[in-house]
């Protein structure tokens, strides 16, 4: 429709940079399309598969109001540009949603009643669900600690890559590999993790999560699962609707039963739904807007410790669940070998270099462990941790100001002989030069290289001094993805100048142009010499020299018209 289309172009080029682009988002259109003005833009949305594809995100509630012609100005049908300022539907919009009502008529139904609320859980219900989200927490946790040594790889799909996936069930960080992507979407939601290019990386917050203790764990996760939730199971208040009503909030998306059930499987993963729809105390207060809070959780939680046992066997002992900034901090220079609300961890050479390697000294570990320990430190624990820090910092990495390269120094030469012929080591390009090795490779990929290859490497800085480098320096705040307003800036200037964008003659035009190139029927109101307006219905056929011609049907002759003394377009 010639007047639909005109009536959607002028409102998207009213809306400001930032609003066009939260709808060309919305829309999920390309920022490379080949549109030209908003003409394009109008008759790309309009559409009837863009429109379709539009109308299975709108919930329930909206596809209600716009089958009675009017919907919520600030609602989602406004960001979609399916309505005008004052909510009511295009007529493209509205052919399409009564084509729906006369073949779904139960998709438009009014909102089905809430009824009453879930019952209250038992006890024992909610002491199981304490303990899920427990085990939950200690498991992100550990996928979280494993994103931080080294991100987690995604396939074109998005999903985890398989070699991740089987090295984190291997560790014991996930009980199934399933798992892993209900976890990473409750961090991403939590803004603890996010997907980078084809990685997860760990945020700022996220670092943040990995200290604080269990039922701060959880209020961060809960607060984030509400807040991601889609707004046709939201309330006004903040909450959200009873979780047996999800799946019926978008009755035109044929995924959405999917990922409503996804959604109820995160929820019961971390305590806040059980099997048979009763309900928690922690979650009557978020889903009725309240912000999250763990206390009535808390009770039911096992009771985190802050001290272990250090034994002779070189491993320490944690009679519960060590609070997790010491158990973080007992990680860095120690193995886990067993994750339970008892866990046993043990120290080698190589977990003790490594924690050195991150910045730990003999000194700052035996202060860590004679604060933690019920028992003090062993003797052969004392001397792993003695030996370890004097064989630690035997190679040395730094960079030569002069060359610009990177050199590996060492007292002991037959570690450099080593270095030097291990095949692990050859896309470095270390070649002898003196006493030293020498590569064109900036210092901290050599630095780890050598660490990963079980090396005793130590870097140096600018004065000479061993200084910590830490393997991950992409930390992130935020999501790190452009804004719409960013990713559509190209687009969005080109169809603000596209041709007929101001004035009403551009308009008037552009519409001309459109009906001319469709050979549409139309009608054109054109005003006479003496101030009459007369109406006339013509098949468009041409438009140059500002003039239109079409074929009168009604007279069966060619008219000619002057575009100046034309008024209005409207389709016949």
């Amino acid at each position: 429709m010639v007047s639909d289309a005109r009536a959607l172009a002028t409102w998207l080029a009213a809306r400001g940079d930032a609003a066009l682009a939260e709808t060309l988002a919305a829309r999920g259109v390309s920022p490379q399309i080949g549109w030209h003005d908003f003409f394009d833009a109008a008759e790309g949305l309009l559409d009837p598969s863009s429109l379709d594809r539009a109308l299975t995100r709108l919930e329930r509630r909206e596809l209600a109001a716009l089958a009675t012609g009017t919907a919520a100005p600030a609602g989602a049908a406004m960001r979609l540009g399916l309505v005008d300022d004052e909510g009511h539907p295009f007529g493209a919009v509205a052919d399409r949603i009564a084509l729906i009502a006369r073949t779904r008529p139960d998709a438009v139904a009014a909102t089905a009643d809430l009824g009453a609320d879930p019952a209250p859980a038992s006890t024992v219900a909610a002491a199981a669900a304490a303990e899920r989200a427990f085990t939950t927490a200690g498991s992100l946790a550990d996928v979280l600690l494993a994103c931080l040594h080294s991100p987690l790889a995604r396939t074109g799909a998005g999903s985890v890559s398989a070699v991740d996936r089987r090295r984190l069930a291997e560790t014991g960080a996930i009980a199934a590999v399933d798992d892993l992507e209900d976890l990473l979407a409750s961090a991403a939601a939590a803004r603890l993790a996010v997907a980078h290019d084809r990685e997860w990386v760990v945020t700022t917050a996220g670092e943040t999560w990995l200290e604080t203790s269990t039922p701060g764990r959880w209020t961060a996760i809960a607060d984030g699962f509400r807040a991601g939730l889609p707004s046709g199971i939201r309330t006004p208040d903040g909450g959200f609707v009873a979780p047996a009503l999800w799946r019926d909030a978008y009755p035109l998306d044929d995924e959405w039963p999917a990922r409503a059930d996804r959604l109820r499987r995160i929820g019961v993963l971390w305590g806040l739904f059980g099997a048979d729809g009763a309900e928690f105390a922690w979650t009557t207060a978020l889903r009725t807007g309240a912000p999250a809070d763990a206390a009535t959780m808390a009770p039911h939680l096992p009771a985190e410790i802050d001290r272990v046992y250090l034994q002779a066997d070189l491993t320490a002992i944690a009679p519960g669940p060590l609070a997790p900034a010491l158990d973080l901090r007992l990680r860095s220079v120690a193995v886990r070998e067993s994750r339970a609300q008892a866990s046993t961890y043990r120290f080698t050479a190589a977990s003790l270099g490594a924690g050195m390697t991150e910045g730990e000294t003999a000194a700052s570990v035996r202060e860590f462990l004679s604060e933690l320990s019920l028992t003090g430190i062993p003797q052969p624990l004392d001397y792993l941790i003695e030996s370890t820090a004097a064989r630690h910092g035997l190679v040395r990495v730094r960079g030569d100001g002069t060359t610009g390269r990177t050199r590996v120094e060492s007292p002991d030469m037959s570690l450099l002989d080593a270095i030097a012929i291990d095949q692990a080591l050859r896309p470095l390009g270390l070649v002898s030069e003196g006493r030293d090795l020498v590569t064109r490779v900036a210092r901290d990929a050599v630095y780890w290289s050598l660490a990963d290859a079980r090396y005793p490497v130590v870097a140096l800085g600018e004065s000479g001094a061993p200084e910590s480098v830490h393997r991950r320096t992409t930390a992130v705040t935020s999501e790190p993805n452009a804004t719409p307003a960013e990713t559509y800036s190209r687009l969005i200037e080109t169809l603000r100048g596209g041709h007929g964008t101001e004035g009403e003659a551009g308009w008037l035009e552009r519409e001309l142009e459109q009906a001319v190139r469709g050979r549409s029927e139309i009608i054109v109101v054109v005003r006479m010499p003496d101030g009459a307006e007369r109406s006339f219905t013509l098949e468009a056929s041409g438009l140059g020299g500002g003039r239109l011609r079409g074929r009168d049907r009604a007279a069966d002759i060619e008219r000619t018209l002057p575009v100046s003394s034309i008024v209005s377009v409207h389709s016949a």
